[in-house]
């Protein structure tokens, strides 16, 4: 009796438990109507913000291996160091030229005797990394001031001071020329080090010493560095913000950036100290100057390369509010207002106008097609509407199709927010930038952000956005999956409320892993490769997977922002015929989705699924481990009108179906 009691003891629980978890596990049903469009996609939605922050430019998309090329840093042999082995003797110093311009100086190396090795060493941005096989393209200019068949010779060396790479350089005139050499790596290595060394007896100056691979992005002389542009052109971007943020203002108006000083040949560039080289205390580096060899002409031209918008931000004559707050008087703005106006020549003018031929002048006589300019950058009060109003005229006057990208100030809610609000909805602003670095939580709460505003208001500009996780307490934030969970969560968001969000970026880009000031980032580098983030592939996913209308996806009759810890948003792409869904689960654990397709859907067809998932919420990517969590790609079918998934915990999905015509 008591085994046949244990028995039904048994089946009971059995019984009770299967049906518990069943009632667990029970699917959610989802709907998606396909025949009622709420909104259009603007097609460049989802792009990127590029500033030169953790030494982004020089040392990082700028492949300029040589720190200092010119001998214009205010410390001329920063980045330099002499050399002088076995007997030789000599010295080194600098000379100024006589006539005036932005290139200054000049080194003079001057030989004593002929014995041992005698020159000058440069060790690069935080060292130099070569690769096995592949060509260093060595240039400089240089003149015989004193002495006989001087030659020079050039070395890529190890820091066991193996020889990765040389080249000599003979017949040096007493007038200034320039020479090349093409340099071929034996090995594959980081922390190598540059020399260049002077043989025979004699005085020779030097200036200008430029060292590229030879496989830069599009096989461009003095080009960018191919790894990191490819991931860029992967993400497919919709528009190009440049040069950044808060290089833009400077923190006083001498350190602000001036698009006029970044054009043109090398040697008429400006050389100028990133504002970042002593922002903070904590990550302090005082080797850290703009050369321009990315300036806008490179900016507009990498726009193109990557079938982007450009998007360019101009000072309003505003220094960095949070530093000095210096103002350019009203009466005095003219010069800034005219900047901006050349600038739109510049990129769109024809052949015969004077910014359209510097243009030309520099390899590109079609225009750049330039729609967007923005006006300030984290500016905030009065000070900037007063400013604001006299771009804006200005500008709609010279150039009435242009779009004018206004400033909400450096935080999402506030007293200076509301405010900028209000006074440019006044005036009709047609683009307004929000920011927001935030924790995880912020993001998962905030969206529904853009529900409610106003839908004959101003459209607006999310154009730097991060999730700091709260999970990292040092300065160092590592770009975990908890904040590109979160991301992803308040980009359904986003999408949803398309008509009101015109744009969006992520920020900050880039950082080398040595010389960072702020994290967290998308793409990690150092000199020989790079790796992207999680951050990095939630967005490439959403801008890969735009579509270009929005559709309600719906539980309950309601969208989808946190309920249940699920966020959700699809889209229709009516190029390739496909409904696009993109589903955030939040929750630890598994979630069965059932989404009902209403409307214009027909046929059995299989669609695309691509996953991010890990139950670690601190996972993080990094050399070792560059994939450690990345997308998956999957299948799924419908039946019956019907798309059963699924998701696992904290997970991103997104789905692509061919639908009906």
């Amino acid at each position: 009796m008591k085994t046949y009691f244990y028995l039904f003891a048994f089946f009971l629980v059995t019984f009770f438990s299967i049906k518990t978890a069943k009632a667990q596990t029970s699917a959610k049903t989802l709907t998606i109507n396909l025949t009622d469009i709420k909104a259009d996609i603007a097609p460049d939605m989802w792009g990127l913000f590029f500033e030169d922050i953790n030494f982004a430019a020089d040392g990082g998309l700028y492949a300029e291996m040589i720190k200092n090329s010119s001998f214009e840093f205010p410390s001329p042999f920063m980045g330099w160091s002499r050399v002088a082995h076995d007997g030789a003797e000599g010295y080194h110093f600098v000379q100024g030229y006589e006539e005036e311009g932005k290139n200054r100086r000049y080194l003079r190396l001057q030989r004593l005797n002929d014995n041992g090795t005698f020159g000058m060493q440069n060790d690069g941005f935080r060292s130099m990394a070569v690769k096995e096989g592949e060509n260093y393209r060595l240039t400089f200019l240089a003149r015989v001031a004193k002495g006989n068949s001087l030659s020079i010779k050039a070395q890529l060396r190890g820091q066991g001071n193996e020889v990765a790479a040389e080249g000599t350089v003979k017949e040096l005139t007493d007038e200034w020329q320039e020479y090349e050499v093409m340099m071929p790596s034996k090995l594959t290595a980081d922390n190598i080090n540059f020399r260049i060394l002077l043989e025979g007896e004699g005085e020779l100056d030097v200036d200008m010493v430029s060292l590229f691979p030879e496989d830069t992005w599009m096989g461009r002389k003095r080009g960018m560095r191919k790894d990191l542009v490819q991931l860029l052109a992967d993400m497919k971007p919709g528009f190009l913000r440049f040069p950044g943020g808060c290089i833009v203002e400077g923190f006083d108006l001498d350190n602000r950036y001036q698009w006029k000083n970044t054009i043109g040949k090398m040697e008429e560039r400006d050389l100028l100290m990133n504002r970042w080289n002593v922002e903070f205390a904590h990550r302090n580096a005082p080797d850290y100057f703009q050369s321009f060899g990315i300036g806008f002409f490179e900016y507009f031209q990498l726009s193109e390369d990557l079938g982007a918008e450009p998007l360019p931000i101009l000072s309003c004559g505003l220094a960095c509010q949070y530093n000095s707050g210096e103002m350019v008087p009203l009466a005095a703005l003219d010069e800034y207002v005219q900047d901006a106006i050349d600038l739109i020549e510049f990129a769109n003018g024809p052949l015969d106008s004077f910014w359209g031929n510097k243009r030309a002048e520099m390899g590109h006589p079609e225009p750049f097609g330039l729609k967007y300019i923005g006006v300030g950058n984290e500016n905030w009060g009065p000070q900037y509407i007063e400013r604001a109003d006299i771009f804006e005229k200005a500008i709609k006057a010279a150039y009435p199709d242009i779009i004018i990208v206004s400033t909400s100030g450096p935080s999402p809610d506030g007293k200076e927010f509301d405010y900028l609000w209000e006074e440019l909805t006044k005036r009709n602003a047609e683009l307004i930038d929000e920011h927001y670095y935030r924790s995880p939580e912020w993001f998962r709460t905030n969206a529904r952000r853009y529900d409610n505003y106003d839908r004959n208001g101003p459209k607006v500009f999310a154009g730097e956005y991060a999730a700091h996780s709260t999970t990292e307490k040092d300065p160092l934030k590592k770009n975990n999956w908890e904040a590109a969970l979160s991301e992803a969560a308040f980009m359904t968001g986003l999408e949803r409320n398309a008509d009101i969000v015109r744009l969006a970026s992520y920020a900050p880009l880039l950082a080398h892993v040595n010389a960072w000031q702020w994290a967290p980032d998308m793409i990690w580098f150092d000199n020989l490769q790079a790796y992207a983030t999680p951050n990095y592939y939630v967005q490439k996913l959403f801008s890969t997977n735009a579509g270009n209308h929005v559709l309600d996806i719906t539980y309950n009759g309601q969208s989808l922002a946190g309920e249940e810890g699920i966020y959700a948003s699809a889209t229709i792409d009516d190029h390739t015929q496909e409904l696009i869904f993109k589903i955030v689960n939040t929750n630890p654990s598994g979630q069965l989705i059932s989404i009902s397709l209403d409307g214009r859907y027909n046929g059995k067809e299989k669609g695309k699924w691509y996953e991010i998932a890990s139950d670690d919420l601190t996972i993080a990517n990094s050399f070792d481990e560059p994939k450690a969590i990345h997308p998956n790609e999957k299948e799924f079918t419908v039946i019956h009108k019907k798309i059963n998934l699924e998701l696992k915990g904290n997970s991103l999905n997104v789905g692509r179906i061919k639908i009906a015509k």
